[in-house]
């Protein structure tokens, strides 16, 4: 569907109604049924005229008021719903691909990235809806809470994703606004929650093994991208970008492109002797140069796969093996700088994780990990 479909939905979608009638029993009323966008159910509304005397300006009324609802209702007016022009009643679908095109359209890769990820949880949660919202006033506080509420609780997400979360939700109705879609930001109610400290551990030996053992037999495939992330310290957003063509095996490294690196600058890494030979066993230098490492399930091709199949897959392997959610993906990241910082120097693991500086990896390193200079075993001091 195009992201600029009309910003109004069909008559068919909004002008459902049945005609105003006068009842004239005990009571005096008028009724009618109208399209409720938020239930999807057409519902029941009446006006009484008891308030009116006599029984000739009941019945004049009754016909100027009968003649006024129709006129309304024909032209799209709904009594359940308070908007202040058509365009809320623009489909909830059709803003957000409008709003994806509009993140097509902004420079940097990374908040394209980010944005559209959001979107598709966003997807997600309106499609688990038994009664999803049908058009964009419908994005409210209570819409908005009922989501970030889902990612915390359901998903469990941590306080710092949930209030990132916030953040986006409040960018998404700025975009509403500006045109014209809703009137004021709902997320201006909703406050932060506490953020924990990030609680990402490294793996230890042991349980390196354990991994290796495990992926061994039942998936090669996440073996090689786990020891990517070990001993190259590729991030998963750049892994998944890495083609055939990167990988030198004479030189025995791992080029970077300046498009897909974080840093905006190009960059080549080691390629461990580990690596290299899982990567001639399982045959993956035989594709085309053009061929992502990591394409679609995780397989060589010339189709790109998302970084979400690291993260995916590391969650299976984490149950598999009954790892606590501290042991990310990424801590094999943390445990590769830890054992070649303390195996080769922290200058070393520096330049293998392409840090511009070395506090940056420093970060990376436990108190107990951190690697000390054998000069200061021997050198003779004055006490």
């Amino acid at each position: 569907m195009s992201a600029f479909r009309s910003n109004y939905t069909s008559k068919d979608e909004v002008l459902k109604f049945t005609y105003p009638r006068l009842h004239q029993a005990k009571n005096w009323y008028i009724d009618f049924r109208a399209y409720d966008p938020a239930s999807g159910t057409m519902k029941r509304k009446k006006y009484m005229l008891d308030h009116v005397l006599k029984v000739s300006d009941r019945r004049r009324q009754a016909a100027e008021m009968i003649e006024s609802i129709t006129k309304l209702l024909r032209s799209g007016w709904s009594p359940w719903v308070n908007v202040d022009d058509n365009r809320g009643y623009t489909l909830l679908q059709d803003a957000l691909h409008k709003y994806e095109a509009f993140l097509e359209k902004q420079p940097k890769k990374k908040t394209r990235h980010s944005y559209n990820s959001r979107l598709n949880v966003l997807r997600e949660y309106i499609a688990l809806q038994v009664i999803p919202p049908r058009y964009v006033y419908q994005y409210n506080t209570s819409f908005v809470s009922d989501f970030l509420d889902w990612l915390y609780f359901e998903r469990e997400v941590s306080g710092r994703t949930r209030n990132n979360y916030r953040g986006w939700c409040s960018s998404l109705a700025s975009f509403f606004m500006e045109r014209n879609y809703i009137v004021d930001n709902p997320v201006t109610k909703i406050k932060p929650v506490p953020e924990d400290e990030k609680k990402r551990q490294p793996l230890d030996k042991k349980m390196l093994k354990q991994l290796h053992d495990h992926l061994i037999v039942t998936n090669k495939m996440f073996l090689l991208a786990c020891q990517m992330e070990y001993y190259t310290f590729i991030r998963p957003e750049e892994l998944s970008n890495i083609k055939i063509g990167d990988i030198s095996v004479s030189e025995q490294s791992v080029f970077i492109p300046a498009s897909v690196s974080k840093n905006k600058r190009d960059g080549k890494v080691g390629l461990n002797k580990e690596v290299l030979k899982l990567m001639i066993e399982l045959g993956v230098l035989s594709n085309p140069n053009s061929d992502y490492l990591f394409g679609d399930k995780l397989m060589p091709g010339p189709k790109k796969g998302s970084s979400e199949m690291f993260r995916r897959q590391w969650v299976k392997v984490r149950k598999a093996l009954r790892w606590s959610s501290d042991y990310q993906f990424y801590s094999l990241k943390d445990s590769g700088i830890r054992d070649l910082a303390n195996s080769e120097g922290i200058v070393i693991a520096r330049d293998q994780a392409r840090h511009t500086d070395i506090t940056t990896t420093n970060k990376y390193l436990q108190g107990r990990d951190m690697p000390v200079h054998k000069e200061t075993k021997s050198f003779k001091g004055e006490l």
